[in-house]
């Protein structure tokens, strides 16, 4: 119940970036400009028509054209050229809109791997976390493969991408609670380069409040993604607001009696939100500062070329924020399995077979809470029962590596054509 890709602060920190340069009359990205001078305003004001006497023109004159060379008269001395003659491209302009395309195509390409491509593992790794019948713990990629293609072939394509609407729904409804949260609250949603102590627990608390809002829906979008094909209804778009306004409010689909109150629910979602956060922020933050330390010292030694400069643009921060998922992914894994758990626990819910890849299996689980959760496992299932499904976590974050390296051999080619 978080976002999948961690913020751009990260709570423990400051990017710095344009807030740390001199802004609006200090120099820097956007310095102050002075329009003292005719040609400073040449750049911004329109070329007016030729009217007689309205730009003291002689007989036959007539006002340069737009991207042509100006005219100089005596007094003014040689005219400025501020764009070239002929209309022609600014040297430069088609580089840097490629960079702009190729950072937007960048971005967009690890933000899809995320939340689309890797739809299937997320589903089938809930479903092995979920499952305390399993032999099979699936802890390698080869087992998860297999499983994957007998889901596809006994339920068609809709059994590994089942309830990725609700997802985002979860992480639309997270932002715009921290959004409503830090408004009508004095918690802050980012930390300034001089944060202290307090100003980080508030932020924390905003994080907690955020997931505590977010919570039943999270519950539902679970359900959406485990819920078995073979039994599934045809639910809308809409199916998981619904569904977690019921939760909150005592109706909807009828739940058993072991199903475990919200209040039991709320210390281990934020337990496993927050640490979350804060394990990506601070990965995110050591690899980030790493990566910029080598490109400096590279920058310093003058072995920087073009293309590699323009890499440096945008994917060490790409990089920081997979290294960041990864890892706050591996270790709070068993902390999520008992997560999840707790949540489907009375909803009635059919799952899939994650052993045989056909027939389904009821939920019958009687947890009490959180503790007696992972006493039971440790008993029952071992240790490894923690990491049920792990292999899909493997095969997701390999993905997103290979979609990143095929991103940047890309954006690479198109750098050495164009320069």
């Amino acid at each position: 119940m978080h976002p999948r890709r961690p913020d751009g602060f990260d709570g423990l920190g400051y990017r710095g970036g344009s807030r740390d340069e001199q802004g609006f009359g200090g120099g820097g990205a956007f310095p102050a400009r002075s329009f003292s001078s005719g040609s400073d305003l040449s750049h911004w004001v329109t070329t007016p028509p030729d009217i007689p006497g309205s730009r003291n023109l002689h007989w036959g004159e007539k006002s340069p054209l737009y991207g042509g060379p100006a005219v100089s008269t005596p007094l003014e001395g040689p005219a400025e050229e501020p764009f070239p003659s002929g209309g022609g491209a600014v040297p430069g302009q088609s580089s840097e809109q490629l960079n702009r395309f190729a950072g937007f195509g960048i971005g967009l390409a690890s933000l899809f791997t995320e939340n689309v491509l890797a739809h299937p593992c997320i589903v089938l790794r809930r479903q092995c976390q979920v499952n305390y019948h399993a032999q099979n713990y699936h802890l390698t990629p080869f087992t998860v493969i297999n499983i994957m293609y007998s889901f596809n072939k006994t339920q068609g394509p809709r059994a590994l991408w089942k309830g990725m609407g609700s997802t985002f729904i979860v992480q639309g409804v997270t932002l715009g609670a921290e959004g409503i949260i830090s408004e009508f609250t004095p918690l802050p949603r980012e930390i300034s380069h001089k944060w202290n102590p307090k100003q980080i627990g508030e932020h924390l608390l905003l994080k907690a409040l955020t997931y505590m809002v977010a919570m039943p829906f999270y519950s539902a979008s679970l359900i959406e993604t485990v819920q078995s094909e073979i039994i599934r209804d045809n639910t809308g778009i809409l199916e998981c607001i619904k569904e977690g306004i019921g939760r909150v409010i005592g109706m909807g689909v009828p739940h058993s009696k072991r199903l475990l109150p919200l209040l039991s629910l709320i210390f281990p979602t934020v337990l496993h939100g927050v640490l979350h956060y804060i394990i990506s922020s601070i990965i995110q933050k050591f690899v980030l500062l790493i990566l910029k330390r080598k490109t400096y010292n590279s920058y310093l030694a003058e072995s920087t070329s073009p293309v590699q400069s323009m890499l440096d643009a945008y994917f060490p921060e790409l990089i920081a924020n997979f290294a960041a998922s990864l890892c706050s992914d591996v270790i709070l894994y068993p902390l999520e399995t008992v997560l999840h758990r707790l949540h489907i626990q009375g909803t009635r819910t059919i799952i899939d077979n994650t052993d045989l890849g056909y027939e389904v299996l009821p939920i019958n689980t009687q947890y009490e809470g959180m503790r007696d959760c992972i006493n039971t496992i440790r008993q029952e299932e071992g240790a490894l029962g923690f990491y049920k499904g792990f292999g899909a976590v493997i095969i997701q974050y390999t993905l997103h590596a290979a979609v990143l390296q095929i991103t940047k051999i890309i954006y690479s080619t198109l750098l050495q054509n164009s320069i």
